[in-house]
């Protein structure tokens, strides 16, 4: 058994910003976006890196956007996802907020994801002719479905999901090829970093819960600063001025601050 990453289909918890903050103790917990799982259920049963080669090529989704629906809330964004989506659009986190994003409860913390609409529950970002309007800038996990991520030992690698994506007649094309971001090794470093900070938080909220924090109050605390310091807080971005850190140096002086902060609340 592993833990597990995946692009999953689940049902709707509808959740706004406000309610976050005025009335924490009635979130629903979600935990479905790590379990323990049997990957021979659900996969070919092999392990990919960013250099092999997947049967996940689906011509260009032509004619299908059926990932695109019913998503529920389980295209989790994290702080990579926001920043490509604020850049490329370009917009603001308040501004995603309004239409295209919503706010749950993953595993005992507060992350945005991608917010589902209308009478056919499909993607904020889905055009009326069926084609994503941020595809060049589109969240990690839209970029690795059918694929997903096993975690294990402070690390990871990808596996095929066999059951998710209909398309038929799927060909081989390269992970790396597949997931399409720039500097693919900065960002699979930053997945991780990511990842497992999240489990150290869990860690703590854990504790929290067994020392008696009965209201909430102290994890409702902790989760308004991470919302802050790793979303709401925008990413400047470089343009002419080279002074200011790329994406990956404003994520890793913001997590060495989050990590002291985490430490405080132990």
């Amino acid at each position: 058994m592993v833990v597990i990453s995946i692009f999953y289909h689940w049902a709707i918890i509808p959740s706004i910003f406000t309610k976050v903050i005025s009335n924490w103790p009635d979130l629903v917990y979600n935990y479905h976006m790590e379990r323990e799982i049997d990957l021979k259920q659900i996969s070919d049963g092999k392990r990919y890196s960013a250099n092999d080669m997947v049967k996940a090529g689906c011509g260009d989704c032509a004619g299908c956007s059926l990932c695109c629906h019913e998503m529920g809330n389980s295209i989790i964004l994290d702080p990579y996802d926001i920043y490509q989506l604020e850049k490329g659009l370009p917009t603001t986190f308040e501004k995603l907020m309004e239409n295209q994003i919503e706010l749950n409860v993953v595993d005992g913390i507060i992350q945005p994801n991608l917010k589902m609409q209308g009478s056919k529950e499909c993607c904020a970002f889905l055009s009326e002719e069926g084609r994503c309007r941020v595809h060049e800038f589109r969240p990690g996990f839209c970029r690795m479905f059918p694929l997903g991520r096993i975690y294990e030992e402070g690390d990871f690698c990808y596996f095929l999901q066999v059951h998710e994506c209909p398309y038929p007649n799927k060909t081989k094309v390269k992970v790396k090829k597949w997931l399409g971001i720039p500097e693919l090794g900065k960002y699979e470093l930053y997945v991780k970093k990511w990842h497992y900070f999240l489990k150290d938080v869990q860690e703590v909220i854990r504790e929290k819960r067994a020392g008696g924090d009965e209201s909430g109050e102290i994890i409702r605390q902790m989760n308004l600063y991470l919302l802050n310091q790793f979303y709401v807080k925008p990413y400047g971005t470089n343009g002419e001025n080279e002074r200011i850190p790329d994406f990956y140096g404003q994520f890793y002086e913001r997590l060495e601050q989050a990590q002291t902060m985490m430490e405080m609340y132990r």
